[in-house]
């Protein structure tokens, strides 16, 4: 069976697109967590009283903002107690907001330490620490091999029925675009520089 490129995208495969891409921003969004790589950043950036370590995190049209932001959580700060706490978390959802500014996602809040962040995203930071990203390389390549062979075996069993009329033509169809989406967001994201 031949699907014509455009007329193969159907509403169940978009919607597990944009739920795949959901998940990725949420699993990505570790950067938004109290010690998360920004917030732990801008921890010693205020402890240090230079701003250098959080720069690093945001864009340089959001420099300016980033500096005023500093500059005033340094001088509030100083009056100590509920004032320099409050300072502090004001800087970090600043940093954390204009450093999800320049990856194109929203600021949806700083979540509490310790919220847990998907396997890929441990595995990853595990690997930059350790300079070894042997475990992420099996974690992602199980991964993607599970999600073909569910998506595959899926397919071939709606294949099987396909003399079963219009209804089993169309779950058939169905399948068939998920499965190929799968494979070219899987191929996209492992292209993507």
């Amino acid at each position: 069976m031949s699907l014509p490129g455009r007329a193969c995208r159907s509403i169940p495969a978009i919607a597990a697109v944009i739920c795949a891409s959901f998940l990725a921003r949420s699993a990505a969004a570790h950067c938004d967590t109290m010690d998360g790589p920004v917030v732990t950043s801008a921890r010693q950036a205020l402890e240090d009283e230079d701003p250098s370590a959080v720069l690093v995190w945001v864009r340089p049209e959001y420099e300016a903002e980033l500096r005023e932001a500093f500059d005033l959580a340094l001088s509030v700060r100083e009056e100590g107690g509920d004032a320099a706490s409050l300072a502090e978390t004001w800087f970090f959802e600043t940093v954390v907001r204009l450093h999800r500014a320049g990856e194109g996602e929203p600021y949806e809040g700083l979540k509490p330490s310790g919220t847990a962040a998907s396997p890929a995203v441990v595995a990853a930071d595990m690997a930059v620490e350790s300079g070894v990203m042997t475990d992420l390389e099996t974690l992602l390549n199980e991964s993607v091999s599970s999600g073909l062979r569910e998506r595959f075996a899926h397919l071939m069993q709606l294949r099987a029925s396909l003399d079963g009329g219009v209804e089993a033509g169309r779950e058939y169809t169905e399948a068939y675009v998920e499965f190929v989406h799968y494979a070219e967001e899987v191929e996209s994201a492992a292209t993507m520089r």
